[in-house]
């Protein structure tokens, strides 16, 4: 059976707490996981201080960091295979989508090494300049120790967009893997060893909500970045405002997918399955609430109930599956709570609903892709499931869509389909969220940014945005009066 080490100061460290991860498509074991005390958090912060403070860090060329970035790039290639494999373990991810999973992570290392190398760490300001005056530059120099915390749904792709910008940026890090899925963090821990990283820049351990917190607590740690629910987002963000710590939150989503009547129907079918269905739902971006103007509606209605039946809702390591299990017990019971209340309210189901239990599926947490046509006054219109269901409703025309979709606390993400790229651009530009795709769903390009607008967030990952975050910018202002009685603003003191 694998282990996951903690991993502190640059050594792969055991514990004497441990548990084992298991498989959510079978229950069957995983890994055997050491979960770090208070004394090692502690030990981890004070090594990514110690390494923050070290010549030998903050002294290291950008393109120095960047071939790091590079290596990590490429050694998470050569392992894809053993990657996939683990991830589709860990996570129930189908294999499918852990094959991207490995390569987005991969991706992202890539084009930010890219990025890194045209960065300007110093800028001259000529706006701000006056020859015989002054001379005023823009200094971007990393925050300093940051506490990152990720969620189980996307493991590795999650801890490269945090431990990314931490060696372009010249910070350090404590990362927390989500003890639900920690498996491929400790594999790219091992990668990062040995990249040649200074030891302390990155330390990665496991652990809940309890190590999370002590974590936070930390008066070395100067920045928190968080990927999780809106609910904990709010938690970390009262507690971070006890020393003043800069923040970044990717938090919840209920993405609205607006499809008016001048679609590409058999495009738009299958893309809002994709938009709700990827990765079981389980996704903070996914679109959840989907809606049809009502010229079209019955069509589209009726061709969606029919096209999701092809769906495979199956073991994640069969090529053919669709999507395979939520990822525990307790999940699967909190997204059958929300269809039963649906069901309460009035909401009309048009498929699904159910657990899935036949033959192998019975040993997993199997839900069955499941079609609401709902009002907004319905629970699931408003609140994220995390799950396979999706909320339909008609609208009269785009405007009443527009306002359906910023009628929310979220701001994730989005998508318009029309066959008229202006009309479309009109919409998405007037939708209150932070990413927006017309005919397309779920896809993110490592060169920009993503985030949320509202209560989905703080600040964005990803792309030059998400490399600032990790950066204080300072004004460094050089006179060019060299003479005493060219500066008379001193005689206000005189």
């Amino acid at each position: 059976m694998r282990e996951v080490k903690l991993f502190i100061n640059g050594e792969m460290k055991t514990s004497e707490k441990s548990f084992i991860t298991t498989n959510p498509a079978n229950g069957e074991p995983v890994a055997k996981v050491y979960l770090p005390s208070e004394k090692d958090i502690d030990l981890a912060v004070d090594a990514a201080e110690a390494a923050f403070q070290s010549p030998e860090w903050r002294n290291m060329d950008q393109n120095r960091r960047a071939e790091i970035l590079e290596f990590i790039a490429e050694k998470l290639k050569e392992r894809r295979n053993e990657l996939t494999e683990l991830e589709v373990a860990d996570s129930g991810s189908s294999l499918r989508k852990a094959k991207a999973d490995i390569s987005n992570a991969s991706s992202y290392f890539k084009v930010l090494a890219g990025q890194l190398r045209k960065f300007q760490f110093e800028v001259k300001d000529e706006s701000a300049s006056r020859a015989g005056f002054s001379t005023n530059y823009k200094v971007y120099e990393p925050v300093g120790v940051c506490a990152q915390i990720i969620p189980w749904n996307f493991p590795l792709v999650m801890a490269a967009w945090k431990i990314g910008p931490v060696i372009a940026s010249g910070c350090t890090t404590v990362l927390k893997s989500a003890q639900e899925t920690p498996v491929t963090a400790g594999i790219l821990a091992e990668i990062i060893n040995d990249s040649g990283l200074p030891k302390g820049v990155v330390n990665i351990v496991t652990g809940g909500a309890a190590e999370g917190e002590y974590l936070l607590k930390n008066p070395k740690v100067r920045k928190v970045a968080f990927t999780g629910s809106t609910e904990v987002g709010r938690k970390i963000m009262q507690a971070a405002g006890k020393n003043l710590q800069k923040l970044s939150l990717e938090l919840g989503g209920k993405s609205a997918n607006i499809v008016l009547d001048d679609a590409d129907l058999s495009i738009a079918i299958d893309g809002a399955l994709y938009a709700f269905l990827y990765h079981s739902g389980q996704a903070c971006d996914s679109g959840t609430r989907l809606f049809v103007e009502q010229k079209i509606y019955p069509e589209f209605r009726d061709a969606l109930v029919k096209r999701i039946a092809d769906v495979k809702v199956g073991i994640p390591s069969d090529p053919a599956t669709g999507y395979g299990p939520v990822i525990n017990e307790r999940q699967a019971t909190r997204i059958m709570n929300y269809i039963e209340t649906t069901k309460k309210e009035g909401g009309k189901l048009l498929f699904g609903g159910t657990k899935l239990t036949n033959g192998e599926l019975a040993k997993g947490h199997y839900i069955a892709p499941t079609l609401f046509e709902v009002t907004p006054d319905q629970t699931i219109f408003n609140e994220e499931i995390f799950g396979p269901v999706l909320a339909i409703t008609p609208v009269k025309d785009e405007n009443e869509a527009i306002k359906l979709a910023n009628k929310s606390i979220y701001g994730l993400a989005g998508a318009v389909w029309s066959k008229n790229p202006e009309r479309a651009r009109k919409v998405a530009r007037q939708l209150e969220t932070g990413t927006v795709w017309i005919n397309e769903y779920h896809l993110l390009n490592p060169g920009m940014p993503f985030g949320g607008y509202k209560q989905s967030g703080l600040g964005r990952e990803m792309g030059e945005e998400g490399l600032k975050s990790y950066l204080e910018v300072k004004h460094l202002w050089v006179s060019d009066c060299d003479e005493r009685s060219k500066k008379p603003w001193f005689d206000a003191i005189f």
